[in-house]
């Protein structure tokens, strides 16, 4: 992997860049949809394509691992020869999963046990086997395994959890140079900066995982409850820390206005269930604002999904139609709102990527925020 920076603002921190892997290229900053089981829910990989136009998407190690399994996937050829995407993938290490999902969850040095969600067998995560399960998955990007604590969290729990994930990413880059991967081409391995909403934490985690000189670095442990003024802080100390030449991925961030204040703050790739759990809710994401299609309101508008919209849905459906077939219960209903956020949030890195090209990001961003934050 190879990240290239253009045109990073001199007088600001966002930054417009150019990340190369061997699946393709990644304009940056970048939205990554979630592809958790090999699939973007409701949404087909030839939509992703051509109509959202996604550089990279995201896949999940624990969901994986425990559906279709490591064995199908290898005997595939990989994750992308198995949803058919030729594109850039990321994977998570799935410990964020195991945290949230698994059931009887012990930590330990070692790695953790725990109890799978599907069907309560005991499993084992380690950061080794974190590795060599992402080695089977063969996306381009894997992540380190992190421990991850809770929001709110004792300051001392918080402390102790920053160090073991500091220990097991020694051993994942351990074991990771140890190993190949087993596809035919390269990937690359971003350790994840911890320690909750506490400053002296964070800043001591970004150091040690700048000090580890990988090919990028991910934040994690934040959007999982804190104040929005807590992510923005926390996350403009640690790109002030994390190296300059070097992407920084915010994992599980956000809303469309949590993506640009964090861009104005230096960051470059995004990943969030967002905009397609709330489109099989009803709720768009347009740029005059957030419009709840199941709304009475929408009942006899016969008008385009979106007139402003990027993909085929929003010229081809109207609103009516589109609040018809939720009020129904169809299927079409949530994936054509899928299609429909993620065209706009794709659309919406689009143009900011373009704003910080001509100069005028911040004037743009602040100006911006209120229209894509309003409700119609």
């Amino acid at each position: 992997m190879k990240f290239e920076l253009q045109h990073p603002d001199p007088k600001s921190n966002e930054r417009e860049g150019t990340i190369s892997t061997e699946h393709g290229e990644i304009a940056t900053p970048i939205f990554m949809p979630v592809g958790t089981v090999a699939s973007v829910k409701a949404v087909h990989q030839r939509e992703l394509r051509h109509d959202i136009e996604a550089q990279i998407i995201l896949g999940n190690t624990y969901h994986l691992y425990q559906r279709p399994g490591m064995e199908i996937l290898e005997k595939a050829g990989g994750l992308h020869k198995f949803m058919n995407w030729d594109k850039p993938i990321l994977t998570d290490s799935g410990g964020y999963q195991v945290y949230s999902l698994a059931k009887s969850r012990k930590i330990t040095e070692d790695g953790v046990t725990f109890q799978s969600h599907i069907d309560g067998s005991r499993q084992f995560f380690s950061p080794e086997s974190a590795m060599d399960t992402q080695r089977q998955i063969g996306a381009d990007i894997i992540m380190a395994f992190d421990e991850c604590p809770p929001y709110p969290c004792e300051e001392g729990y918080v402390e102790s959890s920053m160090h073991l994930t500091h220990r097991w990413l020694k051993r994942c880059i351990d074991h990771f140079k140890k190993t190949n991967g087993l596809y035919g081409y390269t990937q690359t391995l971003f350790p994840i900066v911890q320690g909750g909403t506490y400053p002296h934490l964070r800043q001591q985690s970004a150091e040690f995982v700048a000090s580890m000189e990988c090919d990028g670095n991910a934040i994690g442990g934040l959007s999982v409850g804190e104040p929005h003024e807590k992510m923005y802080a926390t996350t403009e100390l640690v790109c002030d820390i994390l190296p300059k030449d070097k992407p920084r991925y915010l994992m599980g961030v956000g809303t469309p206005e949590n993506l640009l204040e964090c861009i104005s703050l230096g960051v470059d790739m995004f990943d969030c269930v967002l905009p397609t759990r709330n489109a099989r809710h009803g709720l768009l994401y347009t740029w005059d604002g957030i419009l709840n299609i199941k709304n009475e309101k929408w009942k006899e508008d016969y008008s385009q999904l979106d007139p402003k919209g990027t993909t085929y849905v929003d010229n081809e459906y109207s609103r009516a139609y589109v609040r018809h077939l939720f009020a129904s219960k169809e299927l079409l209903g949530p994936q054509i709102a899928s299609v429909h956020n993620l065209g706009f949030f794709l659309d919406l890195v689009t143009h900011a990527r373009n704003h910080i090209i001509a100069g005028d990001f911040s004037s743009w961003k602040n100006a911006t925020i209120p229209k894509i934050t309003s409700r119609l």
